[in-house]
């Protein structure tokens, strides 16, 4: 295994009586992209902006690059770049100005900046643009000029907040071009993101619920983890069959998708066709069913639900104290 780049242990913070993070702990190697991989509200940003010193925790310790951020923030803050979920430029400031703007805030030495820059916004395709002012922008060109200042100092650890979220496609797979070509350069990557697609892109993901990591591995390990056969069953009434499946002996997990249901069932369960024939008898229109190959959803779905089953039995044990 390469060497951790960054270390978190027993990372707890609390906003009055909401736990956001709870006693989280990783380890992300060195040139690793790596995923926080979770829905809204389960601590992924709460989780980014403690380990660039923008919140202190209230337990737990975190080191970027063996620099400890509670003990030399600037020093951490230095060795870090950072795209947050809200626009950071300064609107008022062209895209070079922006540059400019944060390559002195976080460089003492600004020998190499001028090619620095060109570098940057060459790989980003807006050197024809770093005259315009930030404000006026496109969604995906404000994005794109922002992992530019966020680069600028050449960071050690790069921490992205749902980096693409509200950017056109073509915009989108500039961005991951850029972020596929940053472990080259010995640059860690954390990408926090709710969604699916982007987190297989990932070499690692961290699945995040209600503050905690439920599960680290690869995309594919945690699919073969938590999924074992996946049924696809178009039919006429989605809701009224998702809640009698429920009951089924063997089930997982079930979601509404599309024009029908998605079961996840273990191999004991039935097949795709006892289970339309079961759906038929309880006077079911089956539409089309089949066996699919899982996704990486499919296990998340799981992985989100047996967090909320602990939590659900911890509440009523703590009831019964």
């Amino acid at each position: 295994m390469a060497e951790a780049n960054v270390q978190i242990e027993g990372l707890t913070k609390h906003f009055e009586q909401i736990t956001a993070v709870e006693d989280l702990s990783l380890e992300i190697e060195e040139a690793e992209i790596f995923g926080l991989i979770g829905s809204d509200g389960a601590g992924k940003t709460t989780t980014l902006r403690l380990i660039c010193g923008l919140l202190e925790p209230d337990e737990g310790s975190i080191s970027v690059a063996g620099v400890s951020v509670s003990e030399a923030p600037e020093e951490a803050r230095r060795r870090l770049g950072y795209l947050p979920q809200e626009f950071g430029l300064h609107r008022d400031l062209s895209i070079d100005e922006n540059i400019t703007y944060f390559a002195d805030l976080f460089t003492q030495d600004l020998s190499g900046l001028s090619e620095r820059r060109q570098e940057l916004l060459e790989a980003t395709e807006l050197a024809d643009f770093a005259d315009r002012m930030a404000g006026d922008l496109s969604g995906g060109m404000k994005q794109k000029s922002a992992l530019i200042c966020a680069l600028i100092h050449r960071p050690e650890v790069l921490l992205l907040d749902e980096p693409t979220r509200g950017v056109d496609p073509d915009s989108r797979r500039d961005l991951w071009r850029i972020i596929y070509g940053l472990p080259a350069d010995g640059v860690t990557v954390i990408v926090a993101t709710p969604d699916a697609d982007e987190a297989e892109r990932c070499d690692r993901l961290g699945v995040i619920s209600a503050g905690s990591i439920v599960e680290t591995a690869a995309p594919a390990e945690i699919i073969d983890r938590s999924v074992a056969r996946i049924l696809e069953i178009a039919l006429d009434d989605r809701r009224r069959a998702q809640d009698m499946l429920r009951e089924l002996e063997g089930l997982i997990a079930v979601s509404v998708v599309g024009r029908g249901v998605r079961v996840n069932i273990d191999a004991d369960g039935p097949d795709v066709d006892d289970l339309t024939a079961m759906l038929e008898d309880e006077d079911h229109e089956v539409f089309e069913a089949e066996q699919v190959e899982p996704r990486l959803g499919d296990a998340l779905l799981v992985l989100e639900e047996r967090k909320m089953s602990e939590h659900v039995e911890h509440g009523e044990h703590e009831r019964q104290r």
